[in-house]
């Protein structure tokens, strides 16, 4: 039986030895610390997992360790987009989903589908599963963007898109999906600094970095946020977050989470190419950072 998707979900990023190799070992470390920090669900394989740079062998064995070492406690979701549409239905359909509880599909990049496009590609990945599915919309990355009448439309149309992962910035824009959606569609913030903002307004959590370091906080900050119990305490987590994740990135991700893990000892600060190290003076204030706060 799926599990229920909501509240805090972390975006998990790959560890990797200096040779280039997954560090399985840290990966299994960076689960167990998840779960001390009372994170709501894990998003396996998404963009900070480096997920472009991972064969097809390597993206199977990142997520078998990671339901290894989950032991059934939280919901796994795993990021499954391509900019084609018909080898991504191949790629679900292969998908061994019996200790998955959702899918994470990002938008097609690069070829910059319209509208229509966006909505014919989506209408295949639900038709092919009966998994539910977020959609990801990071413009940023996509160069595309899903406009809000394309993720309505979408989540009216087809039972299993169950949400979506909201990382345009564009608080109107999210604000207009919010007002409009379906009873039970969710939406997750996918920028770390505007999850209070957008819960506030009626989000219903967040699809996190930053939370790979400091779980707890971001749990606990969502948490509040959702019960309406203490904003104030809400909000005190928020501006305490917001420098560490701004710095994280300044330098590209998943390069300043990366070295935030590797300064609390979770695991080694190493890329594969063509992402490479933040800059010795953001690491550095990374490090201060981590002296400086009583985050966790």
């Amino acid at each position: 039986m799926q599990k229920v998707i909501k509240g805090t979900g972390v975006a998990l990023v790959t560890p990797f030895h200096p040779n280039g190799s997954i560090d399985f070992k840290s990966l299994d470390k960076l689960v167990k610390h998840l779960h001390q920090g009372k994170v709501d669900f894990l998003v396996a394989l998404g963009t900070t997992a480096e997920t472009a740079t991972l064969n097809d062998d390597e993206k199977s064995a990142v997520l078998n360790t990671i339901i290894e070492s989950n032991e059934g406690l939280l919901p796994i979701v795993v990021g499954m987009g391509s900019n084609n549409t018909h080898h991504l239905i191949h790629e679900i359909k292969a998908l061994d989903a019996s200790e998955i509880d959702g899918l994470l599909s990002v938008s097609p990049y690069y070829n910059k589908p319209n509208q229509k496009g966006i909505i014919a590609h989506f209408k295949e990945v639900a038709m092919s599963t009966d998994l539910p599915i977020i959609l990801y919309n990071v413009p940023g990355r996509t160069s595309s963007n899903i406009k809000p009448a394309t993720c309505l439309e979408l989540a009216d149309r087809f039972h299993n898109i169950i949400g979506i992962k909201e990382a345009s910035g564009d608080m109107m824009q999210v604000m207009e999906i919010i007002k409009n959606r379906p009873q039970g569609f969710k939406v997750f913030s996918g920028d770390d600094a505007l999850t209070l903002p957008m819960i506030a307004a009626g989000a219903d959590g967040v699809i996190s970095v930053v939370a790979n370091a400091y779980p707890a906080a971001m749990s606990e900050m969502v948490n509040l946020m959702l019960s309406d119990s203490d904003r104030y305490k809400a909000m005190e987590i928020h501006y305490q977050l917001l420098n560490i994740i701004n710095a994280l990135f300044a330098d590209g991700n998943p390069g300043g989470i990366k070295a935030l893990l590797e300064h609390m000892g979770i695991l080694g600060n190493n890329l594969r190419l063509p992402l490479v190290r933040v800059n010795r003076s953001l690491n550095a204030e990374l490090k201060l950072m981590i002296q400086n706060t009583t985050l966790r």
